[in-house]
């Protein structure tokens, strides 16, 4: 066969080729005025019975009586406005928002991070800091000049100078200093030299974090940057996490004011106490009892509240450190007092698996969630093919006064606001659109120079610009997303319509539901029933006094008293129960008469069952109180079948029997 042969064949194929598929494309239905083709009535179908785990399978026809009821309805509530309601909008933005952030999300980042968390949260670390202020807006000026005096700290540290010293001499954070009293506003308080106390994961912001784990124990790290400026961290100690720790104590308290409080009694006291604790520390809640002035604790004996390392001063986690489970610590003093404590125990830290899921939700609270935003930025930003106009940028904020510190930015009137900042593909954004997200998120800023200031602006304009825009392309970039957002909306219309047409009209029409139950109640029936009086009990000596209350005729209400007020019948219950036939074997091996009274040991729970039957019923129809629940259920199918009759009318169903086949043999091959 010549090329020219193989050609024409091809060509003479084409049309048979394109019609195999164009059939997916044209109407299989119709629904009042809407049009639906086949293929999108089975991207629904295959979702519901074709594609994954589907529990019950219906073949095309039957589904497409399911699928038209459904449009049926939805139709419905879309002619009655029911999609642009308030509430309806609402819910749907809250569900698309929902469904929207696996689009917003890096999924690699999150994944490392959570198990650079869990890695650290299996360490306690005791640091030390100095810190040199710097505004995380401060421009870049200011901050290689905070940097610059940062480093030549850190020179000083290891030419040999103590690094509290130096804390104290330098640092930024004030709580390195002691502080007088000054008063009616200010305690007098020591200061902690630079020393933090205990920390884990999630304790400090995240750059501090990531710092003191990174810095080996005993050794100084380099400056770290976070939004309070740079720090010089010493690791003083890492060692094993103790996770959740419980803890007890016997507390007194040192005041010089009191001539019997002074520290050196105290200190001496509290060394006597511990000399007088069993070495087993078996007198353990009788020293606490005698001596211990936190009172709260006592009827615990001396018990504090469950706390994790960063919670409690560093001087009583250094001395819980060393000890076993029960074993109690050398007096320690901290800024309250003195104590002597006892660990309980320490929760640890739980396996990987166990720890994951809350360590994610951590993580996407946390600041470090920033990572994954960065992350997912850069990626939209080369998707959308981001163009910026720098020079355009820069002029603009050149420009920029005071007035955007004090709160009221006033723009230039010399400005261009028209100028293109940047593009998304082949949109663009200008000053303008830059000049209004300045007036909705404006506040004031005293302490940063207008063009820091204007920077970060731009910055936060930019990255929310970017998400804004990914997002309103979800639905035609990901068709997928549309039909599920679809999906949601068609869902919610639904809920909302049978709530107001079925639901509510059946719970609310008492009279209809007494009809329905009128005309229907044949179909609710009890069969031969008998009224019993259950007793369980797990003692075998209670047997005959328990059967000694059935021969005098003692009701369940008496019987049941008797069992609840004495101690010795715990392990026993009473009840009444209604049996039919077949529901219980026991029951239905023994002749139904009333008084008479059967029992039966269970080798599968080891109890003793005794039965005492005591009214014989036979068959009747069920109570309108008694079927309500069910009688409810069959009068909403009723009403919604015969709603159903009327919406078929408002919107007549036709169907492409042509179409209709194709989706059929395409499911059959």
């Amino acid at each position: 066969m010549n090329k020219l042969r193989i050609f024409a064949l091809v060509l003479a194929m084409m049309p048979a080729i394109v019609s195999a598929q164009s059939w997916k494309s044209e109407t299989m239905m119709t629904i009042g005025d809407k049009q639906i083709t086949a293929g999108e009535f089975m991207e629904i179908y295959e979702k519901n019975n074709v594609n994954g785990e589907v529990l019950d399978k219906k073949s095309v026809d039957e589904y497409l009586d399911l699928f038209t009821t459904f449009k049926l309805k939805v139709i419905e509530a879309q002619s009655r406005g029911m999609d642009t309601a308030a509430k309806f909008v609402k819910e749907l933005n809250g569900y698309r928002k929902q469904l929207a952030k696996p689009y917003f999300s890096n999924d690699e980042t999150t994944e490392y991070l959570v198990e650079e968390a869990y890695e650290r949260m299996k360490w306690d670390i005791n640091a030390s800091h100095i810190l040199v202020k710097c505004d995380e807006h401060a421009v870049p000026a200011d901050t290689l000049k905070a940097y610059n005096k940062a480093m030549k700290i850190r020179e000083r540290i290891l030419k040999g100078e103590d690094f509290n010293d130096v804390a104290v001499e330098v640092s930024d954070d004030p709580s390195a200093r002691d502080h007088k009293e000054i008063p009616g506003k200010q305690r007098a308080y020591k200061g902690n030299r630079g020393n933090l106390g205990y920390f884990t994961a999630f304790d400090m912001v995240y750059p501090f974090e990531t710092g003191a784990y990174n810095t080996k124990e005993g050794e100084i790290s380099m400056p770290v940057r976070s939004s309070f400026g740079y720090h010089i961290i010493k690791v003083n100690s890492k060692t094993p996490a103790y996770g959740t720790i419980k803890a007890a104590h016997i507390f007194l308290a040192v005041d010089e004011n009191d001539p019997i409080k002074t520290d050196s009694i105290v200190r001496e006291k509290i060394n006597n106490i511990y000399k007088e604790i069993d070495e087993d520390g078996k007198n353990w809640y009788v020293m606490v009892n005698k001596y211990t002035e936190d009172r709260g604790t006592v009827a615990n004996n001396g018990m504090l509240s469950p706390f994790r390392v960063s919670q409690i001063v560093p001087e009583f986690i250094a001395a819980l450190k060393g000890l076993k489970e029960n074993e109690i610590a050398e007096p320690i003093k901290t800024s309250y007092g003195y104590h002597i404590v006892k660990l309980v125990s320490s929760s640890g830290i739980d396996s990987f698996d166990k720890e994951k899921e809350n360590i994610k939700k951590r993580v996407e609270k946390d600041m470090r969630a920033n990572i994954g935003d960065d992350v997912v930025l850069k990626r939209l930003m080369k998707e959308n093919k981001f163009n910026e106009f720098v020079k355009v940028k820069d002029k603009f904020i050149k420009t920029v006064d005071s007035t955007l510190n004090n709160g009221a930015f006033v723009a230039s009137p010399a400005i261009d606001v028209n100028s293109v900042l940047f593009k998304l593909n082949e949109d663009s954004f200008t000053i303008n659109d830059f000049i209004g997200y300045i007036e909705k998120n404006q506040k004031q800023e005293p302490f940063l120079s207008p063009e820091a200031y204007a920077y970060t602006l731009y910055d936060e304009f930019v990255k929310e610009t970017v998400f804004a825009y990914e997002d309103s392309r979800l639905e035609t970039k990901y068709p997928e997303f549309g039909f599920l957002v679809q999906e949601y909306h068609d869902g919610i219309l639904l809920f909302d319509l049978m709530e107001n047409e079925v639901w509510n009209k059946a719970a609310k029409d008492t009279a209809g539901l007494k009809n329905y139950y009128e005309e229907h109640k044949d179909e609710y029936t009890w069969g031969e029933r008998v009224k019993t009086m259950v007793i369980i009990t797990a003692k075998p000596e209670l047997v005959d006094t328990l059967n000694y209350f059935l021969d005098e005729e003692l009701t369940a209400d008496s019987i049941k008293a008797i069992v609840k007020s004495d101690r010795n019948f715990s392990g026993t219950s009473v009840k009444t129960v209604y049996f039919q036939r077949g529901e219980n074997k026991d029951i239905d091996a023994v002749e139904w008469y009333p008084s008479t009274v059967v029992q039966f040991n269970s080798y599968t729970d080891n109890m003793i069952y005794i039965y005492k039957m005591l009214e014989v019923h036979e068959a009747e129809v069920k109570k309108f109180k008694e079927v309500r629940g069910i009688v409810t259920s069959a009068y909403q199918t009723q009403l919604e079948q015969d709603w159903m009759e009327t919406l078929k009318e408002k919107y007549p169903v036709s169907v492409n029997e042509v179409v209709l086949d194709e989706v059929r043999q395409y499911y059959e091959k």
